[in-house]
């Protein structure tokens, strides 16, 4: 039992760090190479990496999305510790609306162009921080969508992700004050009440070896009288 309830922890902090990871905005340092537009079908379970920012989205099978084409400086450490390698990256952008993950993105429009306005050649690169969320994966055709845009100096840049710093303090802040709630909660109500139902059986549990007690010194006087009362051979 102790091993069930280890394993179902594990599975359910899996799953939420899944979910934050996908849903939580990441920084890239990017050179945009290109940007394009391009007809997606949306009528198989690939749907979920695509944002829905209108109801009419949903019934569409198929709609046009922008891209943007990037070479990005590849990491250690989530994006903490540059390297000098590069690798090509490719960002959807889509307006989120009012859908999750909330970003309340509307400017797709605005952010293509500020995209077209950064595009560079390898002989004189121009470097952006790209924020986004969500993840490129090829065999899914799933694409990482792109929030914002900003241009630094260099690819060397450091980025410090201060929206997932301050969420992930006020998590845990939020999750030891449920936990001292949950245990004050317990102390004062689900304790006492399993306190007097531990009292209540060892009762019934007493009462119970009483009546057999009584029970069985009563067929002990049956049983002697029944010896008294036969004759000897």
């Amino acid at each position: 039992m102790r091993k069930i309830k280890i394993t179902l922890r594990i599975l359910l902090v899996l799953f939420f760090a899944t979910i934050l990871h996908y849903g939580l905005p990441q920084h890239d340092v990017v050179r945009v190479v290109n940007t394009y537009q391009e007809r997606q079908d949306l009528n198989d379970w690939t749907r979920i990496f695509w944002a829905s920012p209108d109801d009419q989205s949903e019934t569409l099978i198929n709609r046009d999305v922008q891209f943007i084409q990037t070479v990005k400086k590849r990491t250690f450490l989530l994006g903490f510790i540059p390297r000098d390698a590069t690798e090509p990256m490719v960002y959807r952008n889509e307006d989120t609306g009012f859908s999750w993950p909330f970003y309340f993105k509307f400017d797709t429009a605005n952010l293509q162009t500020e995209a077209d306005d950064l595009r560079s050649t390898v002989e004189n690169p121009k470097w952006a921080v790209l924020t986004h969320y969500g993840w490129r994966n090829p065999y899914f055709s799933a694409f990482p969508n792109a929030i914002a845009i900003r241009p630094v100096d260099g690819p060397n840049v450091t980025v410090i992700p201060w929206f997932n710093i301050f969420f992930f303090i006020t998590l845990a802040v939020l999750l030891l004050f449920v936990r001292a709630m949950w245990r004050q909660f317990r102390e004062r109500t689900i304790d006492p009440l399993m306190g007097k139902a531990e009292h209540r059986v060892d009762e019934v549990q007493a009462g119970v070896a009483e009546r057999r007690g009584r029970m069985s010194r009563w067929m002990d006087t049956w049983r002697k009288k029944e010896n008294r009362s036969t004759p000897p051979e």
